[in-house]
């Protein structure tokens, strides 16, 4: 078949010193001329590739060679010099200290971001402080954003006592000490595990910036992503008790971490008395309920909760559709999973099926015969087969299971691709349905001769690459 490239064409010594020569004549033969084209085509990568050969050289001396290239500097140069530095803090910090006392150049609070997170993301807290320190003369600089930085990365690097105190000097820099900059002191303690800190510091401080229902959320989550549904229980006990009252965040944080630890009784009773509390649940609440609902063969339940969401107004979405059709597909009640599929079809929008609905759909097949049906259902919903989903999976599975697909499936396959401009893909598809002695429909058979001669019109132009056709 026509879809390969020929032997590659050889060159000898000469060849090459031909085209060097022609390279050194475009370049008008002047290497300072040459290097100054390439220095203003992109400066970024030039001082990266500058900085990456010359890491064992002193600072002096990298110093001296960032001199010469005459750079007129501004944010935008500078910041992507940093960006492209973000996992190497050495060339960073160099490279910034060097630019900061360029006559002619201040940095931005951007830069500054960029490189204080870049030296505390590794744990470089001495030079982290020193960049601090010399930012801090312009206090207009200090802002939100950097104040945001700088606690993440001295919580992340589990310096606690260090980000608790930073925190308290935000008026010293004109920023408010408000309730809203220590619910995200509290989130990133909770963010890096430092749940019972952040706890113990909202105690000690709920009379100076209130307890709002956000602060508890807070660290409900907080307990609830390490697993601790011990403490997450003990915590809701503190919020009912307290004088807020929870939310619909407070409740799917609870739900979801109960569920997860197969605590359904205890889900299913606060499910049931949000509503009669007035306490609507959402979409996200009803579904990790319907899911653990499946996940424990409680299929009658779900329907229920399903239904019962509809009636009150909780419109389902296709995360819904899925759960049920993926438990039901592994019972076997096929009549059920297509009467929701055609109801996903039917109701549109955030329903229609994806990907995953189909995946399950597919999985379940007995007879290689049911599979071109799905696909063409796939076809007329707008959901493409690509590579990057489970598709590609789940047909490879179905050929280990001896499923193999028939020509009707490949023919669907191999124009799908094609039409999204995959034309490899749709080859190697086509080549594998040959290969098992099938004969290609006359659409198909059209489709890979155009291809053919496409390609063999290619390999004409470039003049040196041979190409091979292969006939049906």
């Amino acid at each position: 078949m026509a879809y390969h490239i020929g032997a590659a064409r050889t060159h000898s010594p000469r060849s090459f010193q031909t085209f060097f020569s022609n390279v050194r004549s475009q370049w008008n033969c002047n290497p300072e001329t040459s290097t100054q084209r390439f220095l203003h085509s992109c400066p970024e990568a030039f001082i990266q590739n500058m900085l990456k050969f010359r890491r064992d050289k002193s600072t002096e001396q990298v110093e001296q060679a960032l001199n010469q290239c005459g750079f007129d500097l501004n944010d935008h140069l500078v910041l992507d010099v940093l960006r492209r530095h973000r996992s190497d803090w050495r060339p960073a910090h160099m490279f910034f200290n060097w630019a900061s006392k360029t006559t002619g150049y201040a940095p931005s609070y951007h830069v500054y971001n960029e490189i204080l997170n870049i030296l505390g993301k590794a744990k470089r807290f001495q030079e982290l402080h020193q960049v601090f320190d010399e930012m801090s003369k312009r206090k207009e600089l200090v802002n939100e954003a950097v104040f945001g930085t700088l606690l993440r990365r001295f919580v992340g690097a589990h310096k606690v006592e260090e980000a608790i105190e930073l925190f308290h000097k935000r008026k010293e820099f004109g920023l408010e000490l408000d309730s809203e900059a220590f619910r995200t002191l509290l989130m990133w303690l909770c963010r890096y595990k430092h749940v019972e800190d952040a706890e113990t510091l909202f105690h000690d401080k709920v009379n100076e910036f209130g307890g709002d229902i956000r602060m508890w959320n807070v660290i409900l989550n907080g307990w609830c992503v390490l697993g601790n549904v011990h403490e997450a229980k003990r915590l809701w006990r503190d919020i009912v008790a307290s004088k807020c009252k929870p939310d619909l965040f407070t409740y799917a944080t609870f739900i979801k971490a109960l569920t997860k630890k197969g605590k359904l009784g205890t889900a299913l009773r606060l499910f049931h008395g949000m509503w009669e509390k007035g306490c609507k649940p959402d979409v996200v609440i009803c579904n990790c309920i319907i899911d653990a609902l499946c996940f424990k063969k409680r299929i009658p339940e779900a329907l229920e909760v399903f239904d019962g969401m509809k009636e009150r107004g909780c419109e389902p979405n296709v995360g819904t559709y899925n759960s049920l059709i993926k438990y039901m597909c592994k019972i076997r009640r096929m009549g059920k999973v297509y009467e929701l599929v055609g109801e996903m079809e039917r109701r549109k929008g955030c329903c229609l099926p994806s990907v995953v609905t189909y995946c399950y759909l597919l999985k379940s097949l007995k007879e290689p015969g049911e599979v071109p049906g799905v696909l063409e259902r796939m076809g007329r919903n707008g959901c493409s087969m690509n590579d990057d989903n489970g598709v590609k999976k789940t047909w490879e599975e179905m050929e280990r299971n001896g499923w193999g697909p028939d020509r009707r499936s490949y023919t669907i396959v191999i124009h799908e691709h094609f039409d999204k401009g995959r034309v490899k893909d749709a080859m190697r598809y086509f080549g594998e349905m040959t290969s098992k002695g099938m004969v290609p429909e006359p659409r198909t058979e059209k489709l890979v001769i155009s291809v053919n001669d496409q390609v063999k019109g290619r390999m004409g132009k470039q003049g040196g690459i041979e190409g091979e056709t292969s006939s049906f």
